[in-house]
């Protein structure tokens, strides 16, 4: 009698840590489950800076498009962003990333937020992508961190469908950049206009 007791509670624990049964085929749902890296995950914050659209970000390109971004947002030109340049900065980076977007915040309380404050975030997420520490983010390592592997046909978003791709490799005079100083105190040559 002891015996078919233990029996029948052995069943019954064994019943009851089966888990939860699985519907039949007929009712089970057929949809994908949802892709929660559809913006691209933590590595859409810095694929935006990968200007020569080559699947690697750089340090320098990061640096260079932080740089450029805060200068366009600091229309007061004091070094500073204000808390009504930070909300609109915030709800243009929730209006395009949605659930995955990272917001400007005035960590130090001063009423100010400065380039370090800006590009925290950022630097902050480059240093931990950067698993070899070389100072660029392969593909492979953006992928890692949610990026979508880049279409080697794939037209970028600054070129128009049938316009020539950019030329790759070194310059032709032998990796000497030859971009002239242009600027307010000295304007183009007229082909240039």
């Amino acid at each position: 009698m002891r015996l078919l007791l233990a029996i029948l509670l052995g069943a019954l624990l064994l019943a009851g840590c089966s888990g939860r049964p699985q519907p039949p085929p007929w009712m089970r749902s057929t949809e994908k489950p949802r892709d929660e890296n559809y913006h691209g995950g933590n590595a859409a914050m810095l694929l935006k800076y990968d200007v020569n659209h080559d699947g690697t970000l750089t340090r320098d390109e990061l640096i260079q498009g932080l740089k450029a971004e805060f200068a366009a947002h600091d229309t007061h030109h004091n070094a500073c962003l204000d808390a009504e340049q930070a909300a609109e900065i915030n709800q243009a980076r929730v209006d395009a990333d949605q659930s995955t977007a990272t917001p400007v915040m005035d960590w130090n309380q001063d009423g100010c937020i400065d380039y370090t404050e800006f590009s925290a975030a950022p630097y902050s997420l480059f240093d931990q992508l950067d698993a070899d520490h070389d100072g660029k983010l392969t593909p492979k390592e953006l992928q890692r961190a949610g990026a979508k592997p880049r279409d080697p046909n794939a037209v970028p978003e600054d070129r128009q469908e049938g316009e020539p791709r950019g030329r790759r490799g070194p310059p032709p005079d032998g990796g000497q950049s030859k971009i002239p100083p242009y600027g307010k105190d000295t304007p183009p040559p007229d082909d240039l206009r």
